[in-house]
C-alpha cells in the first residue's frame, strides 16, 4: 500500500515545487502523472519544464501523443496514465481515491498555501483519505525547506 503526501506550497509557486518534487520521483525509478483539472493549465506548466535549466532537464509530455506510454512523466487531466505511473502528482484540485492511494507507491497533493479555496479543498482530501485508512503525511515549506508537520497511519 502507498501512501499520500500533501505538499502546502508557501514559499515557492507550483512551477517551482513542481520540478523538484518530479526529480526526486525520478531519482526512485517511478514514471509520474501530474494530473491537473484544466488543460490550459497543464499546458502551462509543460511551458515552464520545458523552459528549466539544462542540467535539470525533465524528460515529459503532454496526454494524447503518440507516445504516452513512453513518458516517464505525464502531465493529464485523465484519472488513467498510459505511462503505467507508479506516482501521481495532483495540482490544482485534482481529486484522487483511496484506491489509487493503495494501488501506486506514492500520491503527491501540491496546494497553494494562500490560496483559501486549494487549502480548504486539500483539508478534505486529508480527511477522506485518512478515513479510508490512507496512510498520509503533511509537508510544508514554512522554514524555507520541506519539514513533515503531521502524519496519520494507514491501515
Amino acid at each position: 500500500m502507498g501512501a499520500v503526501y500533501f505538499y502546502h506550497l508557501t514559499r515557492e509557486p507550483l512551477e517551482v515545487a513542481l520540478p523538484q518534487l518530479l526529480s526526486r520521483a525520478m531519482g526512485a525509478g517511478w514514471r509520474v502523472a501530474v494530473r491537473g483539472t484544466d488543460e490550459a493549465r497543464l499546458d502551462w506548466l509543460d511551458e515552464r519544464l520545458w523552459l528549466g535549466a539544462e542540467d535539470q532537464f525533465l524528460p515529459h509530455g503532454r496526454a494524447g501523443g503518440p507516445h504516452d506510454a513512453r513518458q516517464p512523466v505525464l502531465l493529464t487531466t485523465a484519472s488513467d496514465a498510459p505511462n503505467e505511473a507508479a506516482c501521481v502528482m495532483a495540482v490544482d484540485g485534482a481529486v484522487v481515491d483511496a484506491s489509487e492511494v493503495a494501488r501506486l507507491e506514492r500520491v503527491c497533493l501540491l496546494f497553494d498555501g494562500h490560496d483559501e479555496a486549494a487549502v480548504a479543498a486539500a483539508r478534505g482530501q486529508w480527511k477522506a483519505l485518512t478515513e479510508a485508512g490512507c496512510a498520509a503525511q503533511y509537508w510544508s515549506q514554512e522554514g524555507g525547506r520541506w519539514e513533515k508537520k503531521a502524519e496519520a497511519g494507514g491501515g
